[in-house]
């Protein structure tokens, strides 16, 4: 419990936490060593010289008490004052009611209580004044009050070693803070060029620092080479197969355009729905190959999804569309191609269609809803996956397809840095799907 109660108040960053580690045990240490010192080392020495004092103030006291009358222990107790550079008044002064310490002072309470059980007759000890100790003994000629300097009983400003203490760990402290930042920054590069690249950008990276972060660096680029290497072996071979099916397809097209009869129909709709599947087997394995990032504005990318449904006499409208018409570094043609097939999904399933958009500091989101016959929450994972058909949500006969649609929209997000999110929509009453773009 202790340890779920502190992880709420540990830094979250990695400098927070690297200052933490830093900091901490040098304050810890600190800490340790003024108050082993000041307890043992500055206790010690304040009784040891506090005690030396007592000695003086007992002669004063046996002086004071031997003499007859009170001029005379005036006068014995002044000639031997002066040489030890003690002020003695007798009669003294009114004595405070009770000892005089200030709670700032590290070695008072030492001193008083040492003067105590040294002198049992000492009445009342004042540290009012931080360079001078004021006492009042009690003496057969009544009380006595001494005064000297607060030197001669314990070490001259304790609070030094504090002073001195605090300030070279603050200073050293700042020194390793920069190198350690030094051998941070390489880590929070790497991790920079790797969320660039999760959202589809190539940052350029060079490894440096510590050993382990060098090779950290070199692992990184050494991932994002073979998944780039990757990609485009993907691409090309899907382009080559593709080529390679496209030929005899025309070819089979072609042949079919010279027969006559009903069945020629229903075979060139059977090549027309391979040509079709084809091009969304391509569209999937490319993902938005020679799409580079590109300053765009997500409204205008919106506007021309809808205008183009609307001249084939589809019922699609731009719902709303808030924040900032600001263009934003994205893929144009990947976010116009998941938009359309959200906008395809939506009419195939449904009547009508509503797009909206949102930009905001950290991300824009577009929005698609239908009135058809939504997915249900616990098929809408699946439904993302790849060649994965609902029929109990989704009507095929309305078309044809492999199941990549939504694939396909959910891949282009992940590639900006974001997500595809499938829910209900509360104005049509059909699906609604959120795809979320990072900026």
């Amino acid at each position: 419990m202790f340890w779920l109660w502190l992880k709420n108040y540990m830094p979250r960053g990695l400098y927070g936490r690297a200052a933490l580690i830093l900091i901490l045990p040098v304050i810890t240490l600190q800490l340790l060593v003024s108050v082993v010192f000041i307890q043992r080392h500055f206790d010690g020495v304040t009784r040891a010289m506090t005690s030396a004092i007592n000695i003086e103030l007992r002669y004063f006291r046996d002086i004071v008490e031997a003499a007859p009358d009170i001029d005379a222990a005036r006068q014995a107790v002044r000639a031997v004052a002066t040489p030890l550079e003690v002020e003695v008044v007798l009669p003294a002064s009114v004595a405070p009611a009770e000892d005089i310490n200030n709670w700032t002072d590290l070695t008072g309470g030492v001193v008083i209580e040492t003067m105590r059980d040294g002198v049992p007759e000492v009445v009342t000890v004042s540290l009012a004044d931080r360079r001078i100790v004021s006492l009042w003994i009690e003496t057969a000629q009544g009380q006595m009050e001494l005064s000297f300097a607060r030197r001669r009983v314990s070490a001259s400003n304790p609070h030094q070693l504090l002073v001195i203490l605090v300030v070279m760990g603050f200073l050293m402290t700042t020194i390793a803070y920069f190198f350690l930042r030094n051998q941070l920054r390489p880590i929070k590069r790497m991790a920079a060029a790797a969320a660039a690249y999760g959202k589809g950008r190539i940052k350029p990276f060079t490894p440096s620092g510590a050993v382990e972060v060098r090779a950290a660096g070199m692992a990184f680029l050494d991932m994002r080479n073979r998944l780039e290497r990757q990609t485009q072996s993907r691409t090309m071979m899907l382009s080559g197969v593709s080529h390679d099916l496209r030929t005899p397809l025309t070819r089979l097209r072609l042949g079919l355009s010279m027969l006559d009869g009903a069945e020629v129909d229903d075979l060139l709709r059977d090549v027309d729905d391979m040509q079709g599947l084809l091009d969304a087997f391509l569209d999937f394995a490319r993902n938005d190959a020679g799409d580079s990032l590109a300053p765009a504005s997500p409204r205008e990318i919106v506007d021309a999804v809808v205008a183009d449904a609307k001249r084939g006499d589809q019922r699609v409208y731009l719902f709303e569309a808030t924040g900032p018409s600001e263009l934003i570094s994205l893929r144009p043609l990947a976010v116009r191609r998941a938009l359309d097939n959200l906008v395809g999904n939506a009419l195939r399933y449904g009547s009508c269609a509503e797009v909206s958009v949102s930009v905001t500091e950290r991300a824009v989101k577009f929005t698609v809803e239908d009135d058809g016959p939504g997915i249900p929450a616990q098929s809408r994972e699946a439904a993302m996956s790849p060649f994965v058909r609902l029929d109990p949500a989704r009507n095929q006969n309305k078309g044809t397809g492999v199941g990549l649609g939504l694939s396909i929209v959910a891949d282009i997000a992940r590639t900006h840095g974001g997500l595809l999110r499938l829910g209900d929509s509360e104005r049509l009453g059909g699906l609604k799907a959120e795809l979320i773009l990072a900026r």
